[in-house]
């Protein structure tokens, strides 16, 4: 147990790793949001149409 505690990353490398994966998760679904919002309707139509297709490739 000794072994595994000793070899273990610091506090800051954990936090640093999470906030790796978090800042861009969070900049991709607030993307998401904003471009379902503000996206003109023909591009929204697109949009539909896209997922849509990948619904009946499923």
């Amino acid at each position: 147990m000794k072994f595994i505690i000793e070899h273990l990353p610091s506090t800051y490398v954990i936090v640093c790793t999470v906030f790796a994966f978090l800042v861009p998760f969070t900049v991709y679904k607030i993307n998401e949001k904003i471009h379902i919002v503000m996206d003109p309707p023909w591009k929204q139509e697109e949009r539909l149409k896209g997922n849509n297709e990948e619904l009946q490739d499923n």
